[in-house]
C-alpha cells in the first residue's frame, strides 16, 4: 500500500502540479496581451473559454453533497471565488506594473499554507509566520516608489487588487483541499456560473458587454484554455493527491518564472527590485512551507 502512494499516486500529483504552475506562469504575459480589453470583458471571456476547455469533465458524475453548507460553498462561494481572483487580478494588472501586480498575487501559496495549518492544527508554526513575513517583505518592496518619485495612487489600488486575487486563490485552493468532493468534475458549471457572475457585473459596471479584438481576443482565450482552465483542473489534481506543502512549494516557482517571461520579452523592464523581491516572496513560501 505504501509503495504503491509512494509511485503511484504521489508523482501524478506531483506532475499535476508541474502543469498547473507552468500554464501559471503565461498569464502575466497574455494578460498584458491584452491590456486594450477592460478587466471585467476579458475576465467574462476568459471564464467562458476554461468553461470549455474543461467541458469534458462535466460528462463524468461527480460526488453528491449532502450538507447543506457544502452545496451553498460549492454553487456561490467557489464561483465567487474564481471571479473575485481572476477580475482582481487583471484589474491589478491594470493600474499597476505586469511583474510587481504579479509577484504580489503570487504570495496566494504562504496565504494557503498559512490557512491549512491554521484549520488542521488550530495554530500557525512559528517558521510559517516567518516565512509569511519574509514573502510579504518581498512584496513591499515592489512598493516602494524609486528615488525622487511619490507614491502612485493607481499603483497603489493595482497592488491592494493583486493582494486581493492573491486571498481568493488561497481560499479556492483551501476550499479544493478541505472539500469532501473533489471539484474537477463540477468545473465546467463553476466556471460558467463565474462568467455569468463576470457578466453582469460588466453590464452593471460597464454598460454593455464587448467582445474583445484582435490579440486580445486570443489572449483571453488563452488565459482561459490554460491558467484558468487545464491548470484549474490539474491543481484539483495535486491537491487532491498530494500533501499540500509540497504541492504549496512547487507552486513558489510561479513568479520567477512569470518575471523571466515578461522581461525575456520585453514585457517589462529588469531593475533590482525585481529579482530581489521574486528572492524574498521565494525564500519566504520555502520558509512558511517547511
Amino acid at each position: 500500500m505504501q509503495l504503491t502512494r509512494s509511485f503511484g499516486v504521489f508523482p501524478v500529483s506531483i506532475l499535476a502540479a508541474v502543469v498547473a504552475i507552468a500554464l501559471w506562469a503565461t498569464a502575466p504575459l497574455l494578460a498584458e496581451q491584452a491590456r486594450s480589453a477592460s478587466p471585467l470583458s476579458l475576465a467574462t471571456l476568459t471564464l467562458v473559454a476554461g468553461a470549455l476547455a474543461t467541458l469534458p469533465l462535466g460528462k463524468s458524475q461527480g460526488q453528491k453533497i449532502t450538507h447543506p453548507g457544502w452545496r451553498f460553498s460549492l454553487w456561490l462561494g467557489v464561483p465567487l471565488l474564481i471571479l473575485g481572483a481572476v477580475s482582481s487580478y487583471f484589474v491589478g494588472m491594470r493600474q499597476a506594473p505586469a511583474s510587481e501586480a504579479a509577484l504580489i498575487t503570487y504570495t496566494w501559496p504562504v496565504l494557503f499554507v498559512l490557512l491549512s495549518q491554521w484549520t488542521q492544527l488550530g495554530r500557525i508554526r512559528l517558521r510559517s509566520l516567518s516565512g509569511a513575513m519574509i514573502a510579504f517583505a518581498g512584496a513591499a518592496l515592489l512598493m516602494l516608489p524609486e528615488q525622487g518619485v511619490a507614491f502612485d495612487d493607481a499603483s497603489l489600488n493595482g497592488y491592494g487588487f493583486a493582494f486581493l486575487a492573491a486571498c481568493c486563490w488561497a481560499l479556492y485552493s483551501w476550499v479544493g483541499q478541505a472539500s469532501p468532493i473533489t471539484l474537477t468534475p463540477y468545473l465546467p458549471r463553476l466556471l460558467l456560473i463565474a462568467s455569468l457572475l463576470s457578466a453582469l457585473a460588466t453590464l452593471a459596471l460597464e454598460g454593455r458587454l464587448s467582445v474583445p479584438s484582435d490579440s486580445a481576443l486570443w489572449a483571453g482565450i488563452a488565459l482561459g484554455l490554460g491558467p484558468f482552465g487545464i491548470a484549474m483542473v490539474a491543481w484539483d489534481k495535486a491537491l487532491r493527491g498530494g500533501p499540500s506543502a509540497t504541492i504549496g512549494s512547487l507552486a513558489y516557482g510561479v513568479p520567477i518564472l512569470a518575471a523571466a517571461l515578461l522581461v525575456v520579452t520585453g514585457a517589462t523592464p529588469l531593475d533590482w527590485q525585481l529579482p530581489l523581491a521574486g528572492l524574498l516572496v521565494v525564500s519566504g513560501c520555502l520558509q512558511a512551507s517547511r
